[in-house]
């Protein structure tokens, strides 16, 4: 699957009231823990890959994203299992891959039009805002250009300039 999504810094108040206006449809409200694991055999922060195991209000999974696809968003290939967290944990560490950082957050989820909002507070860190767009399985590379562009049109009507898109991940 590939994953379109842009991040920025931004105020959260701001950010809710003005999708609230357009319609947007609250989804829900997530405690996540995130804790990223680095391989034995190569550097992820340099092969721009990140492997976590999240839990979300106690439901577990796995996902692995390879690199970024462009110097504007954050959009990658991306794939996700369910999973018992303690356990997958345990067995990576087995297998010689290591903890390389952990990230709390709290998000509260929403829907509008295409795309899915998730407004971050992130603890230590501070407040973000992903939109992900939705995009088919077999979408080609126009496709996600459309969709990241689509992203940075929305962003813009709420005052959010291109400039603004962190690349960086929450442990970078």
């Amino acid at each position: 699957m590939i994953e379109v999504e842009v991040k920025v810094k931004a105020d959260h108040d701001f950010v809710r009231r003005m999708i609230l206006q357009r319609g947007a449809e609250f989804v829900c409200v997530e405690e996540q823990t995130d804790v990223y694991f680095n391989a034995p055999d190569r550097d992820f922060s340099k092969t721009d890959e990140a492997l976590r195991v999240r839990v979300i209000d106690g439901v577990g999974e796995i996902t692995y994203k390879g690199p970024k696809m462009d110097k504007v968003s954050k959009t990658r290939t991306e794939f996700n299992s369910p999973v018992d967290a303690q356990n997958m944990k345990s067995i990576l560490c087995a297998l010689g891959f290591f903890e390389s950082g952990a990230v709390s957050k709290r998000r509260e989820v929403y829907k509008l039009e295409n795309f899915l909002i998730g407004i971050d507070a992130v603890f230590s860190l501070g407040n973000y805002v992903e939109v992900e767009a939705d995009v088919s399985d077999g979408a080609g590379p126009d496709d996600i250009q459309k969709a990241t562009e689509s992203i940075f049109k929305f962003l813009e009507t709420l005052g959010i300039e291109r400039s603004a898109s962190i690349q960086e991940s929450y442990l970078e």
